[in-house]
């Protein structure tokens, strides 16, 4: 027994020295997504894109304190009944340790459609606890399909 354990703690010594981040996760609206996480002030912390079609706001959920902010995203496609897809960013199955809405950059290529760039601060144990990474999000609006990951 006493093997065994041994063996397992070396075998996951590697992955806990892997300074690696978790990816970005796209995931579907639920209990993060209320008007009452909207960074305040509203005006500084959503934007609006495709002639108001697609909006993006900072989300602070407060708790978990390792993972409060979220990237929310209401785009097209449209439902049935006319609302938007709504999904979060997030990692790990939570939000972000810290994001920097203002460095929020957009840019739009036909080919892949609304490309978007932020600052967000990833929660990690070891030497470096928080560590700021930038993301990229694609969101191609014909197909609703959003691809996420880390830039650097």
């Amino acid at each position: 027994m006493l093997r065994l354990t041994v063996a397992l703690t070396l075998a996951a010594l590697p992955a806990l020295a892997d300074p690696s981040y978790p990816e970005p996760q796209v995931m579907d609206c639920e209990w993060q997504a209320s008007a009452s996480a909207i960074v305040e002030p509203w005006a500084q912390n959503t934007r609006t894109f495709s002639d108001g079609k697609t909006r993006l706001a900072m989300l602070d959920t407060v708790e978990p304190a390792a993972g409060w902010a979220y990237l929310l995203i209401l785009s097209p496609p449209y439902s049935e009944l006319g609302d938007r897809q709504c999904k979060l960013i997030g990692t790990g199955g939570m939000g972000f340790s810290g994001m920097d809405f203002s460095g929020l950059q957009a840019e739009y290529d036909p080919a892949q459609g609304l490309i978007f760039t932020l600052p967000v601060q990833f929660y990690q144990y070891g030497p470096e606890d928080l560590a700021w990474r930038t993301i990229r999000v694609v969101l191609n609006q014909a197909t609703g399909q959003i691809d996420t990951w880390v830039l650097d």
